[in-house]
């Protein structure tokens, strides 16, 4: 194939036309096939944008049915593949079959190769806008989530969870303890969804006192209360045909409670001291570092109300849970905030590491930024080092780094769990295992098990 030329495939078992078709297509590096199977074989080989084909094959070049299921598998195995149908004379009820499977267009023979080769070009650029769409689809979503960096499989499983559920209108309800980035994920889910053109109005259920978290969340008119001097419009207003996230709901008063889910089973609202039932188009998403269904049981949070909320429950893993990823996310740190202070060219020593890999992070990933800002700002040199971030490390803890006692470590807790799982049987627990009886009964040796 030619290093210039895209890759047309003809697949037309004539011979004589193959040679006609190749000439008058050379802007292409036409690839042809006569047959079905060497078709699928070419398909695969050159990936091309664009195939003309002739629904009569071989080997009964005078039927249709080789060139129907050479269509669909071709539109099976390359969906975005643009397809242009031969097709003999008079043949109006075939190519409108064939279109209707997924075919761009149909050509009857003979054709105006000048037509057709107009009608090739549009199919590439068709192709080239679609790959382009796609690939600004994906970097958006990228950029929606790009403060959300991880490593981690279970963290990166929740991105992609956030980037399924932002196109529906799915309650969220986001779990995970303080400063694990659930508002960050809720601006990418906001960022992801039709609604992102609208406002994403933010509210923290915990921070505003009770008596004052009714007028915020619902408004209220002139004179409802003392103070009140003119109409007022409350968050869940503001956010019409946008994203409304509550966090720390929780929280949320016993009376709030009640007046939520009056709101979110009929989707209207009354301002404090008015009488008009306000029709509001908003997606809600929740967060909270409490555990919802332990406040049920204790008469803390009402269970219909929970259920309304709990559409889409997504879980968010703690940092220290997050293998590798404080590392990942120090360093990202360290860039930002060196540019931010123009302190260019920090970085994070051996220690430094060390110390952030083994260090628990309680407060999660906002503790570990205002570390990391505290230890750019305060560092003497270009190399930020343990002593740099002020943490309180465990020395054994580190020299678990050596990689043979991890995995030690590791394979003793694989084979006491398996272990225990089938009550002791060896052969059941070395199948479990992947490994010979042998080897069990050494491993077993040498970390005392019996």
């Amino acid at each position: 194939m030619s290093d210039k030329l895209r890759p047309l495939l003809i697949v037309e078992d004539d011979p004589a036309l193959q040679k006609q078709m190749r000439w008058a297509f050379d802007q292409y590096d036409a690839v042809l096939a006569g047959d079905r199977e060497s078709a699928i074989v070419q398909l695969r080989r050159f990936e091309p944008a664009v195939v003309t084909m002739d629904l009569g094959l071989p080997p009964e070049p005078d039927d249709t049915v080789e060139g129907f299921a050479l269509l669909q598998q071709i539109l099976s195995l390359a969906p975005d593949t643009k397809v242009i149908v031969l097709t003999g004379q008079n043949d109006r009820q075939n190519a409108v079959r064939a279109v209707g499977l997924g075919a761009y267009d149909f050509f009857a023979k003979p054709f105006e190769p000048e037509l057709l080769a107009m009608t090739i070009e549009r199919a590439f650029r068709l192709f080239d806008l679609q790959q382009e769409k796609r690939r600004l689809e994906a970097a958006r979503q990228h950029d929606a989530l790009a403060g959300f960096l991880s490593h981690d499989p279970d963290t990166l499983r929740v991105c992609r969870t956030v980037e399924k559920i932002a196109v529906t209108n799915a309650t969220a309800l986001l779990l995970g303890e303080s400063g694990t980035g659930k508002e960050v994920l809720a601006r990418g889910l906001h960022d992801l969804s039709p609604r992102k053109t609208e406002r994403f109005v933010a509210i923290n259920c915990a921070a505003i006192p009770e008596h004052l978290l009714e007028s915020e969340l619902f408004g209220y008119e002139k004179g409802a209360f003392t103070g009140a001097a003119k109409q007022t419009l409350g968050k869940i207003e503001t956010a019409n045909r946008g994203t409304l996230f509550l966090d720390e709901i929780g929280d949320l008063p016993s009376p709030l409670q009640a007046k939520l889910l009056r709101f979110l089973q009929e989707r209207v609202i009354e301002r404090v001291g008015g009488r008009t039932e306000i029709p509001v188009d908003v997606r809600i998403v929740c967060a909270t570092h409490q555990d919802l269904k332990t406040l049920i049981q204790e008469g803390r949070f009402r269970e219909d109300l929970y259920y309304r909320l709990a559409e889409i429950v997504v879980e968010i893993p703690p940092l220290r849970d997050r293998k590798g990823d404080a590392v990942l996310l120090a360093n990202a740190f360290v860039k930002r905030f060196a540019t931010e202070h123009k302190r260019g060219g920090m970085v994070l020593g051996e220690d430094a590491v060390s110390a952030i890999d083994t260090y628990a992070w309680p407060g999660n990933v906002r503790e570990l930024e205002n570390c990391i800002k505290r230890a750019v700002i305060m560092a003497d040199a270009t190399r930020i080092t343990s002593a740099d971030l002020g943490l309180q490390t465990n020395d054994a803890d580190i020299e678990l780094l050596n990689l043979r006692q991890v995995r030690d470590e590791a394979e003793r807790r694989a084979v006491v769990r398996v272990l225990s799982r089938v009550s002791g049987n060896v052969a059941k627990a070395a199948d479990l295992l992947g490994i010979s009886r042998p080897t069990l009964y050494d491993l077993m040796h040498r970390f005392g098990l019996k």
